[in-house]
């Protein structure tokens, strides 16, 4: 039989033991919660980018700002633009948003004097970007609003090649009414409306309905919102059942004639033709029409003759 004293010693010694393994297991358990919190609280992105059947979707996923254009959501744009971006089987991009908002332009909190020269030039340069580089790849990109869109955010649907808008979506450019003129904003809208249309709504801010964009040329088509998906898909399954090489090399020629003169660019879209009779999808499209057949398509930029 232990004496007192050894019994009180192994007495200690597992409330020592317990304490331990009760401790070991705090200790993960704490571990456990501090990194099942860091989960949750890593924020949501941005934007969000699925891509099935050929068709990219881009998503504004910031309704609590009215999917503001800040540098991060700019930037976060831009990547899901160009991911993979010359993947055979990517053939159109559909830009939409979350919320009611689909953009309400620059996110004016990085355009206060406190962020300075230097960021306010970030800003623009980054926005200027996306524009451009929307008109500068190889596939069509349709933006689908259903809702708001305002100065930055009306200059990215004028930006696009196609845009589809439901009837209760509205557009303006109201920088002028804070005392900061939209002219980012004009270059791509003074390209897609009339001139007076646009200094119409640079000047006063005034929003213009769905209808009235439709009727001068800011957006392709106008539909009921319960149609607005529908329809939306309808013209990017029309394009998916293109050549994406002919598209490419259209789309490329559409936008660099309308820069030129017009004797100018007869001669550019007369070169482009030739250089698209001599893809092998340029032949197989006409040789299908004579055979009365449905077109099998590359979708490369094979040659069918020099």
């Amino acid at each position: 039989m232990a004496s007192p004293a050894v019994a009180s010693k192994f007495c200690l010694f597992r409330k020592v033991l317990l304490f331990s393994r009760l401790a070991t297991k705090t200790c993960v358990y704490d571990a456990g919660m501090k990194r099942s919190l860091a989960t949750h609280a890593q924020p949501e992105k941005l934007t969000v980018r699925v891509q099935q059947n050929g068709i990219r979707n881009i998503i504004l996923n910031n309704p609590k700002k009215r999917n503001a254009l800040s540098l991060s959501m700019l930037n976060s744009l831009q990547t899901d633009i160009l991911h993979e971006i010359e993947r055979e089987d990517l053939r159109v991009i559909i830009i939409s948003a979350e919320g009611p908002v689909f953009s309400s332009g620059h996110d004016l909190k990085e355009l206060t004097s406190t962020q300075g020269r230097e960021h306010h030039s970030k800003v623009f340069e980054a926005c200027a970007q996306v524009m451009t580089l929307i008109q500068d790849i190889p596939v069509p990109v349709i933006a689908k609003v259903n809702g708001m869109a305002t100065a930055a955010g009306c200059q990215l649907v004028a930006s696009c090649d196609i845009a589809v808008a439901s009837e209760k979506s509205m557009f303006a450019t109201p920088g002028v009414n804070i005392g900061l003129f939209c002219s980012t904003p004009a270059v791509a809208i003074g390209r897609a409306v009339p001139r007076k249309v646009a200094l119409e709504m640079l000047f006063t801010g005034a929003p213009i309905s769905a209808q009235d964009a439709l009727l001068h040329g800011l957006v392709s088509k106008v539909v009921l919102e319960e149609k607005l998906e529908e329809e939306t898909l309808k013209i990017a399954q029309k394009i998916c059942d293109t050549s994406r090489p002919v598209v490419s090399l259209g789309k490329a020629m559409f936008y660099r004639q309308m820069a030129q003169g017009r004797n100018t660019a007869y001669r550019m879209a007369s070169q482009a033709m030739v250089d698209n009779l001599a893809l092998k999808d340029g032949q197989e499209g006409i040789k299908s029409f004579i055979e009365k057949r449905q077109p099998v398509w590359t979708h490369t930029t094979d040659k069918a003759h020099k």
